[in-house]
């Protein structure tokens, strides 16, 4: 893999405390590669081989049953997915494919595991991550069973803002029906959800909405820090917090 791609790898919060040369090691059987849109990575059922880590583009998770698909989220750079899987030796639970041209870092999954044994510092990271992880679940979980459409729209809404440095206007990262089969909706609910907002505190001209009215949207969103994910990054935006929701 290119050199100048590590140090980026060695940013993140997983490989950030492992020793050198554990991180070294790992870096020797890494390779990376650029993949075109709407390719299918990995499938939910299958055994993970490797561990991703995307340095370029956007890689949508999604999970499907009976006939039935769903967005479980978008991944973003520089993250990794999908840990938990790599961490129990067990079938992923989600699919992934890309959403545009997307360079990713493959690291063999089998020296991912080695490392862990070896390397407390690298091990507790994992833990962190892991532990993130499921708390990312259970605020998405909190927040699709106890908002109804229109809060969680409110509140996603809040969200990028946050992350964009409290801007009034932002543009959605994603297309309109991958947003809503994220949020728990249907794209004919979404449309009605921003239509009532519209009503009160929000301008829509298509990708782009504009927030009118923060102490109307806030009301409707009702912000709960036990819900909603805390910004830590507010100047570069995401479509969720990606290296929680990438780990399941």
């Amino acid at each position: 893999m290119n050199n100048r791609e590590k140090p980026e790898l060695r940013r993140l919060p997983l490989f950030r405390e492992m020793t050198t040369p554990t991180f070294d090691s790992l870096m020797k059987t890494a390779y990376s590669q650029t993949f075109p849109p709407q390719l299918e990575l990995i499938r939910q059922g299958e055994y993970a081989d490797f561990l991703h880590v995307i340095i370029d583009g956007s890689v949508e998770l999604h999970a499907s049953w009976n006939g039935r698909n769903t967005v479980m989220g978008v991944v973003q750079p520089v993250s990794t997915f999908i840990l938990a899987a790599c961490v129990c030796d067990a079938p992923y639970l989600m699919s992934a494919r890309t959403l545009e041209r997307a360079k990713i870092v493959m690291i063999p999954v089998a020296d991912v595991r080695v490392a862990l044994r070896r390397d407390p510092d690298f091990a507790m990271a994992a833990m962190r991550e892991l532990a993130n992880g499921y708390r990312g679940f259970v605020r998405q979980t909190r927040n699709l069973k106890l908002r109804n459409s229109v809060e969680r729209l409110a509140a996603y809404i809040l969200y990028r803002s946050r992350y964009e440095g409290d801007a009034d206007s932002i543009v959605l990262p994603v297309e309109k029906r991958h947003l809503a089969s994220y949020l728990g909706m249907t794209p004919e609910n979404l449309s009605r959800s921003i239509r009532t907002l519209q009503a009160d505190c929000l301008t829509v001209q298509g990708m782009r909405l504009t927030i009118t009215d923060r102490t109307r949207l806030m009301a409707v969103a009702a912000p709960d820090s036990l819900m909603d994910e805390p910004v830590e990054n507010p100047t570069k935006a995401a479509f969720s917090r990606q290296a929680e929701l990438g780990q399941a």
